[in-house]
């Protein structure tokens, strides 16, 4: 990756473990394609309820922002309140491993991406 990936936590508390989970999840997307050029993860508490001392309700929102050669792919999750962060974070980057494919067989030129673009 040209650039350094950035992470950034809002409304929750800094965790290594969920940084490194990221991480893990952005090298598993360079596996599938080396020239990314950026990645940002933005991971947000959404305190749906935030007079509940128990915060039921609570949900997290995950954006994922990839740069490629020639585009930006965008991927933005939110859990519901029954999912924890890690669940928010899988689901998120699945979604982009699946655009990122796509990507990948646009830019080759494959005729079964192009016949369903």
């Amino acid at each position: 990756m040209q650039n350094p990936l950035q992470i950034t936590f809002h409304g929750i508390d800094h965790s290594e473990a969920v940084e490194n989970r990221v991480r893990e999840k952005v090298a598993k997307l360079e596996q599938f394609f080396d020239r990314i050029t950026s990645c940002r993860v933005a991971i947000e508490s959404n305190h749906k309820n935030s007079s509940n001392l128990h915060h039921k309700g609570d949900s997290f929102l995950v954006r994922i922002d990839l740069n490629v050669p020639g585009s930006e792919l965008v991927v933005k999750r939110e859990s519901d309140e029954h999912e924890d962060v890690y669940a928010a974070l899988k689901g998120a980057f699945q979604a982009m491993e699946r655009q990122l494919k796509e990507y990948v067989a646009r830019s080759r030129g494959d005729v079964k991406a192009r016949a369903n673009a």
